[in-house]
């Protein structure tokens, strides 16, 4: 395992925040990839190396993981925490959309289980310098990779009033957007979490347990980090990485955007025929290649809400790779 690149200033202050991240349905997803001993998986967000911690003392003594961040603190962080698993290990730096080639570059041809965790770790809210969560001031940032291009600020303050409008409706489902897009215009420039958060504030107001900033700064974050598309390549990367006939995918997602892509996914993965219902006749020679496991999503139980409140959204689907057909 090769080391990872020296942290900047500002990756270094994350490190050392005291969280504590806690893995959503770690049992669940265990169970669910059908992990065992011998066995390779891939991990595509690291995250606090929860899963695949869980993961690499399951497939014990010889199992190996592929572990993938888009977050470079992340992965000088798991390094670390994961160097007693020796080679047994890999772990890249990476985004969804490049995973078949993190996945073959280290050794992984195949994979018994892909995992993907699609919500934020808990050292990623709680470090003001990435610009997260609108709970502490700091940079309008928001990237998972600090040293690509285009933050959040960015968005919010060159973006023409109606396609801020529509990437609040878009990627947060937000439906005050043209509201707060108009004032968030009217207030710029605006640079930092607090500056948004006091924009959003003044034109909606709390809806239920829901903070007024909740919509808004899950919109910008996955714009920016293009992460619809690239969870949409990533996912049909990773069907072709599974072993035919045995090898499953598990998706952890946490808000009806992500969720319904991959409902959408497995469900168009499981038909032998995609075409539009009018045509008469199949022309688009497609075959099923996933099993869904899950007829409905797992949700977590009660007492690990209570335990942990950030897993209270978190839905858990899997899907298993068919065997390959003549």
């Amino acid at each position: 395992m090769s080391a990872p690149a020296p942290l900047s200033s500002n990756e270094m202050a994350s490190q050392v925040t005291p969280v504590d991240h806690v893995p959503v349905l770690l049992d669940q997803t265990v169970q669910g990839l059908a992990v065992g001993p011998g066995l390779d998986y891939i991990d595509c967000t690291l995250g606090g190396a929860g899963h695949a911690t869980a993961i690499l003392d399951a497939t014990a003594p010889d199992g190996r993981l592929l572990g993938v961040d888009a977050d470079r603190s992340a992965v000088v962080r798991c390094a670390e925490r994961l160097a007693g698993y020796g080679g047994r290990v890999q772990i890249q730096q990476g985004s969804f959309a490049d995973l078949h080639q993190l996945a073959k570059a280290s050794g992984f041809d195949q994979a018994h289980g892909v995992l993907f965790d699609l919500g934020l770790s808990s050292f990623q809210l709680a470090s003001p310098e990435r610009g997260f969560s609108f709970q502490f001031d700091g940079p309008l940032d928001m990237r998972f990779d600090t040293q690509r291009s285009g933050t959040a600020a960015d968005l919010v303050n060159q973006l023409p009033e109606i396609e801020l409008a529509d990437l609040l409706w878009r990627y947060g489902e937000e439906r005050a957007s043209r509201r707060i897009a108009r004032h968030i215009v009217q207030q710029r420039p605006i640079k930092t979490t607090a500056e948004l958060t006091a924009a959003v504030a003044a034109v909606a107001g709390r809806r239920g347990r829901l903070h007024p900033s909740t919509r808004v700064f899950m919109a910008l974050r996955i714009a920016t980090n293009r992460e619809i598309e690239a969870l949409e390549i990533g996912l049909s990367q990773a069907v072709s990485l599974l072993v035919p006939g045995r090898g499953r995918l598990a998706v952890l997602s946490y808000h009806s955007l992500e969720d319904r892509l991959v409902k959408q996914f497995f469900r168009s993965q499981a038909r032998d025929c995609i075409c539009p219902p009018d045509l008469l006749q199949c022309k688009c020679q497609h075959r099923a290649s996933l099993r869904i496991l899950t007829r409905k999503p797992i949700r977590p139980l009660p007492e690990e809400v209570m335990a942990n409140p950030r897993s209270r959204s978190a839905k858990l689907r899997i899907a298993e790779r068919l065997q390959c057909t003549p």
